[in-house]
């Protein structure tokens, strides 16, 4: 007796993408203030990359270039100095806490937004984005 072969699922790209952004908006909980929490200091040269994700806008990318040897503190610092030269000053706020921490708050009328470490290529350097 031959057997019938089952039908295969058609997965189209347009599925795929629909269900990566149901999954993303899922996760997705914007807030007005984030808190990047910095650990360990940089044992290699190399990079960080935020995307800020504010609602109903584009998202807004930022690149921090951090030396080898620089301190836990120093790469906070770095974070924020650099932050602060690629982000609207009329749309966010920017600055340290506790040596190590860069808090990014929104300003009054700016829409809340979520934070994504898209990339940290620097060896030793942890980050945590915590919502506050």
């Amino acid at each position: 007796m031959a057997r019938t072969p089952l039908p295969r699922l058609a997965v189209t790209g347009a599925t795929v993408l629909a269900l990566l952004l149901a999954a993303f908006a899922a996760e997705a909980r914007p807030s007005n203030k984030w808190r990047l929490e910095f650990s360990g200091g940089a044992d290699s040269d190399g990079s960080i990359v935020i995307t800020l994700l504010p609602v109903g806008g584009e998202p807004i990318v930022t690149t921090t270039a951090v030396e080898d040897g620089t301190s836990e503190n120093g790469v906070a610092k770095t974070v924020v100095k650099s932050l602060e030269a690629q982000l609207d000053e009329d749309v966010f706020h920017v600055e340290r806490d506790d040596g190590e921490d860069v808090l990014i708050k929104r300003r009054r009328g700016a829409a809340n937004f979520d934070v994504e470490i898209t990339e940290n290529t620097v060896k030793g350097v942890r980050i945590n984005p915590d919502r506050e």
